[in-house]
Formats: structure tokens, sequence, C-alpha cells
């Protein structure tokens, strides 16, 4: 069994206790045990106490910790419980620059733990019928639109906030390259605007922007035109009887029993550092033009 403490009771860290207290069936996830909490809230959580962040990084008996705290305090909270011989699993973006991530992999591998970042978006059903849709159709021009409500504090730079949509693009499209970038920010008002401007490895071009504004639905527009058709809208399918965060918990319980080929990791792996790279690139451009309108 891998003890495990939940690090941040938000919504993510309130369905990693409910899914580890109440596993997938016959899956690898019945091998983890959640020993507590960590948190700014006191009170217990489905009952589950907590415990002190001495206690996580001590106690032989936990072995696993989940980081569910804001973008911001990943890096510290993966890189404390990685020095301590625990394996890790955290919410994206695990950092904040791509240079960290290769750090804190490469402890990781040190240390020889497991460092996993949760994607579910690649797990909706949605999302894996429209990657069935489009195989074989070769792209001539793509556009990817998000929107939200405002950006909350300590989630970083859009890029990285978003990057889900922008992991999706590389899931479907293979890895990109960025063209250009900018960013449109009025603070008094909480709207942010960033759009940046990517190119396939066959030159195609694909534009992604991330928009948050009060009273803006959370949405995704999205225009993929193929050689054959465009596709406007995510295909209906069907709900799946297993949830998207259950099924990230079952991989990343995998891999801890050394059930994922190696082959599988480091596609996953290079497929992250790559979305982080890029938007570590998309940061550099929006801040280069925003410096230059000033």
């Amino acid at each position: 069994m891998f003890g495990s403490v939940v690090v941040g009771i938000g919504t993510a860290g309130f369905v990693r206790i409910r899914d580890i207290l109440a596993p997938l069936p016959s899956s690898a996830a019945e091998k983890l045990s959640v020993k507590g909490f960590i948190s700014r809230i006191l009170e217990e959580q489905q009952g589950v106490k907590q415990i002190t962040v001495e206690d996580a990084l001590s106690r032989d008996d936990i072995k696993v910790a989940f980081v569910c705290t804001e973008n911001a305090a990943h890096e510290e909270n993966i890189r404390m419980f990685l020095e301590a011989g625990k394996h890790v699993c955290v919410e994206y973006p695990m950092a904040m620059t791509h240079k960290t991530a290769v750090e804190l992999w490469d402890l990781a591998q040190e240390k020889g733990v497991v460092l996993h970042e949760e994607h579910i978006e690649l797990l909706t059903a949605d999302f894996k019928q429209l990657k069935k849709d489009i195989a074989g159709k070769r792209l001539e021009e793509g556009f990817l639109h998000f929107t939200g409500g405002p950006l909350k504090p300590g989630f970083g730079f859009p890029a990285f906030s978003g990057i889900a949509r922008l992991t999706w693009l590389v899931d479907l499209f293979g890895e990109l390259s960025v063209t250009a970038a900018s960013m449109e920010e009025d603070q008094q008002n909480k709207y942010m605007k960033m759009t940046a401007q990517l190119i396939t490895k066959e030159q195609k071009p694909l534009t992604w922007i991330e928009e948050w504004a009060p009273g803006l639905s959370r949405a995704k527009d999205i225009n993929f035109r193929f050689d054959s058709c465009t596709i406007t809208q995510l295909p209906p399918a069907t709900r799946e009887p297993v949830g998207i965060f259950m099924q990230d918990l079952v991989l990343f319980s995998q891999k801890l029993l050394g059930q994922v080929p190696r082959d599988q990791l480091h596609a996953e792996r290079r497929r992250i550092l790559h979305c982080l790279e890029l938007a570590d690139r998309i940061q550099q451009l929006s801040l280069q033009g925003s410096a230059q309108d000033t």
C-alpha cells in the first residue's frame, strides 16, 4: 500500500481524497490509502484529518504526495516532497518555467520516485472522440479560443494557467513552434487576453487565445480546417463510466507499480516539457511586446 497525503483542499484536493477513499474496483488505485491532508482548512475532510508538513515529510507510512495547491506553490511543494523521497502527483502545470520542470524531473529520477503531472483534459470523452475523428486528416489551419471568468491570483501567466489547452493542441497536432504572441490586460476591470501564433512541423498555422474577464462563460471555441472537412465544435461523446480524475489516479497508481511502459513514460515527459517550453516562449514574446507598447 502507498500511504498518501493531499496538499491543498480545493476542488482537486477534495476529489483526490474522495477517489482514494473509494477507488475503482480491481484497479491499481486500490493500492493507495490516504493518511491525512495539509491545508489552511482545519476541520476534517471526508473523515480524514489534518496533519503537519513535518509529519508528512518524515512519516515512513506516507509514500505519496498529491499537490493540489495554487499553481505558484507547486514547485516548492514538489521539491520538498521529492527531497524527502516521496512520489508526487501534481495538478498541471508542475512549474512556472520549463527550466524548473526539468530540474524537478531530474530530482525525481535521482531520488528514484515517480513525478506525475495530471492532464485530465486529455481524458475527457469529447477530446478522445475528437482525436479519433481527425485521425488521418491533414490540418490546414486551426483556431482555439478559451474564455473564462477572471484569473485567480497565484495561477500564473495565461500560457501556464491555460496549459491544458496548449496540451490539447500538441496532443492533436504534434510538436509546435511559437511565431508570435501578445498580451492585453486591464487590471482595473480584471480583463486579460493572450494570443499566441503557433505553427506545426508541416508549417500549418494555429492560433491559441486565452481570454479572461468578469461575465465570460467558461467555454472553448474551436475551428480546425482540414484538407477534407472543417470541425467547429467538439463532437458528441458518450459519458464514460469512470470519471476523469479517477482515470488519472489509476494511471498514476500504475506508474507507482511499474506497470506503465517506458516508451509511454518518455513520450509523456517529452510532451509535458515541450508544452512548458512553448509556454515560456509565449510569455517571453508577450512581455516583450507589452514592454515595447509602453
